[in-house]
């Protein structure tokens, strides 16, 4: 799996568009930050096909430390939420080797064959 960062996106944006690297960086980034903005004022954003971004709070809890067993009180805090929209998941659904392609249910990857008329 490979990472692809912000500066690869503006670069396959710019060039697929014919548009200027840097006019596509600041779309890029303006976009970005009215996302940000947004979720921090507590609005769920909803890209038709893509997903939803929505604001969540986290309710406080007792935890506990691993390596000492100690209790210790974590606060609650605002994370946020995204759900996978329905293109997105047909693609992850076909891009992924797990998944029978005619029911669109996961396969175990530990069983070679398939049972028929069982």
């Amino acid at each position: 799996m490979a990472t692809i960062t912000k500066k690869e996106l503006i670069d396959r944006i710019a060039e697929e568009t014919n548009s200027k690297r840097v006019l596509v960086k600041k779309i890029i980034q303006v976009f970005l930050d009215e996302i940000i903005e947004e979720l921090g004022n507590g609005n769920r954003l909803e890209f038709r096909d893509f997903g939803v971004f929505e604001a969540k709070v986290r309710a406080a809890r007792t935890a506990q430390n691993p390596k000492t067993l100690e209790r210790v009180e974590v606060p609650s805090k605002r994370t946020v939420r995204f759900k996978v929209g329905r293109l997105m998941k047909q693609r992850l659904i076909e891009g992924n080797s797990y998944f029978d392609e005619a029911t669109g249910l996961p396969i175990d990857p530990r069983i070679t064959s398939r049972r028929s008329g069982s």
